[in-house]
């Protein structure tokens, strides 16, 4: 989990590599099925695609269900990273439940930190580099406001169950992935 700018695309990478999982990210999948061949897609998938496509938002049942297919993939039973969710408390609940029918359960939590105004910087410099009209200071501002707002509860949710390791998430990559390796291997061996 971290805000948007944090990194938490490229570390997760890093970090499933490191321990040799799966990143599931539901933007990659969404993505993904975004692109799917109608005539190849799955039920599911074309629902997605039909909701993306119409500009609406992805309901929790139906993420639920696209997560619970992912991680029921043969590379992800000895474990996986996820990445952009779960994203509300509903979600939590349903990935409790998943994780429970399957006798998995989460080892951690990681929370990329990161001052506001750094991560406005950063994310306004991409916008320049990689030509997004859209991501100027006002809408970076909303969305860090919204990431906020949505995941205040989250982070209680697993902190309080002794899951959440916070990590500086500025910094250069290598830096930042350390810390991560660093942080989640104390919090594994505690364990």
């Amino acid at each position: 989990m971290g805000p948007p700018g944090a990194g938490k695309g490229t570390q997760a990478k890093g970090i499933a590599e490191a321990y040799q999982i799966p990143a599931v990210s539901t933007g990659d999948i969404f993505r993904a099925i975004s692109k799917a061949d109608a005539a190849t897609a799955s039920e599911l998938a074309l629902q997605v695609k039909e909701i993306m496509t119409s500009g609406g938002y992805v309901s929790d049942e139906i993420t639920n269900q696209i997560v619970a297919e992912r991680l029921g993939q043969a590379d992800a039973a000895e474990g996986f990273l996820l990445d952009g969710y779960p994203r509300t408390a509903g979600q939590v609940e349903a990935l409790d439940a998943m994780l429970a029918a399957n006798g998995q359960r989460l080892d951690g939590v990681i929370s990329l930190e990161a001052d506001q105004d750094e991560l406005v910087a950063r994310l306004l410099k991409r916008a320049e580099v990689e030509g997004r009209a859209d991501d100027n200071e006002e809408t970076i501002r909303k969305r860090q406001q919204v990431y906020a707002e949505q995941t205040a509860d989250l982070l209680r949710i697993y902190s309080d169950r002794g899951l959440l390791v916070a990590v500086d998430g500025l910094g250069e990559i290598d830096e930042v992935s350390d810390r991560i390796t660093d942080a989640l291997d104390t919090h594994l061996n505690r364990e």
